[in-house]
């Protein structure tokens, strides 16, 4: 096996970073790529901690003001209800992922189960949607593009001026002057990476794993690296710079922009899921049928009241120990949530499955496999939203069954009918503000590092793939081109 020639592959690497200090076009491009990663970074780290503070305030201030509410009926307080916020996690300030677009934060109240509000995307101007520069966005996007620029050229160049000829005469093997090359824009990709592993530190600072942002600036890296080695194969392949630039620019277009675009189409296409309006019928229609749990004598009811009353011993349920409505409020909310947990966890599912479908084209663009890495080691996939989802879906529940508790327990089944004849009435019929403590604060936390990591193996994979394949490319392409 011969022995690596380092001190020629360092050689050729130097060589190629003073041509590029010679040339204004690639030391332009440089900077600007370097400069706008780093733009990138500081602002949307600043913005990160913006949203973090005022969440973390606003979350705090929501439960504040429903235990500050003065006495009530205690089902007015579930349909007064409250907030429950995400905050973001450490790394969202290098991608924010699916969070523009899902929302940060819902409200809790009886008998709903509402979507998640205040979504950037959709609360954005068509202006500001083409504006936001993410660290992700500049890197997936716009990195590669910058490698193209800077080294299209990088063995064609030498074989249009003939110094490709004279290098092999002088000793210099094509491999030799192709690990140079591939050399030289590595160390671009790690001057792109660098403000991202600054930024990795501030997060790992804020409490996020070591592991987990190692593994995201790893995968960054065997992305661009992957960038920087189609580069060089068709620089290699193709003999004149025209053509290479050409043909990677194509390249560029079809994996970051069309192959992402062609990932979702075939998703919805593959696995169609219903619109929410038909969604939002077909769960009206199965909550018909639980009865009006606002009404105790609705005879959805009925068979619930004659057990009270033989298991009491009474016969009338203003004779009951307990207060009948309250009670029917309680069951009634149970039946409810159950059937909305079973059309939100069919839609959530099929949410995932497109997902993993799109997901898949990875093998067939490095663009779509870090695009799901990076989200999934952020904790801003498609997979942590569904468990904010669920999370505050199980806090609504507990919120709103205590409430329904006190009804039942604190407050007289004659009271609590009678409380809309008149004032002294409607006193009756309230309970004691001290009651809105049992609500219980909300803290959102991400997935585990494991749990991350576990699920973006098959992204990494994919990177893997991708690099594997383009080395047997370019040593294939490197002997056709001597």
């Amino acid at each position: 096996m011969s022995r690596i020639p380092k001190a020629q592959i360092w050689c050729v690497a130097k060589d190629e970073w003073r041509y590029w200090f010679r040339s204004k076009l690639a030391i332009s491009v440089l900077i600007i790529g370097v400069l706008l990663t780093f733009s990138s970074v500081v602002v949307t780290a600043f913005k990160m901690h913006e949203l973090s503070h005022d969440r973390q305030a606003m979350q705090h201030s929501s439960e504040e003001t429903f235990m500050q509410q003065p006495d009530k009926h205690p089902h007015r307080m579930v349909h007064y209800g409250h907030y429950a916020f995400r905050t973001p996690s450490p790394l969202s300030m290098l991608d924010p992922g699916v969070d523009a677009y899902t929302g940060n934060s819902i409200f809790l109240e009886g008998h709903r189960q509402n979507s998640a509000m205040f979504a950037e995307q959709k609360q954005g101007t068509g202006l500001t949607k083409l504006g936001n520069l993410s660290p992700a966005f500049v890197v997936q996007i716009l990195a590669p593009l910058l490698l193209i620029l800077i080294g299209y050229s990088a063995i064609s160049r030498e074989r249009e001026s003939q110094t490709l000829s004279f290098l092999l005469a002088q000793g210099t093997s094509i491999s030799t002057i192709i690990m140079g090359k591939g050399l030289a824009l590595l160390s671009v990709v790690f001057l792109i990476i660098f403000p991202l592993g600054l930024s990795g530190g501030f997060a790992v600072f804020q409490g996020e794993s070591l592991l987990v942002v190692v593994s995201f600036l790893g995968a960054y890296t065997l992305y661009l690296s992957a960038w920087a080695l189609l580069v060089l194969l068709f620089s290699t392949a193709l003999s004149k710079n025209s053509a290479s630039f050409t043909a990677l620019t194509f390249v560029w277009i079809l994996l970051c922009i069309a192959m992402p675009r062609i990932a979702s189409t075939t998703a919805a296409i593959s696995l169609p899921s219903a619109g929410k309006l038909e969604t939002d019928f077909a769960v009206i229609a199965e909550l018909r049928k639980l009865g009006d749990g606002h009404n105790s004598n609705d005879p959805a009811f009925a068979k619930l009241k004659q057990s009270l009353l033989q298991q009491y011993n009474v016969d009338s349920v203003e004779a009951l120990p307990i207060n009948f409505r309250g009670l029917v409020a309680t069951i009634s909310e149970a039946k409810l949530t159950e059937v909305l947990k079973q059309f939100s966890e069919v839609r959530m599912q099929q949410e995932l499955q497109q997902t993993q479908i799109s997901r898949n084209f990875g093998w067939l663009s490095p663009k779509v496999a870090i695009q799901a890495l990076s989200m999934i080691t952020a904790g801003t996939s498609i997979e942590t939203h569904h468990r904010f989802i669920r999370e505050t879906e199980e806090l609504r529940f507990s919120f709103v069954q205590s409430l329904n508790q006190i009804q039942t327990e604190q407050l007289s089944y004659l009271d609590d009918l009678n409380r809309n004849n008149g004032e002294e009435a409607w006193k009756k019929a309230r309970v004691s503000a001290t009651n809105w403590q049992m609500i219980k604060g909300f803290n959102f936390i991400i997935d585990d590092a494991s749990t991350r990591l576990s699920r973006s193996t098959h992204s990494f994979f994919q990177l893997f793939l991708w690099i594997a394949i383009l080395l047997v490319l370019i040593k294939f392409a490197g002997r056709r081109a001597i």
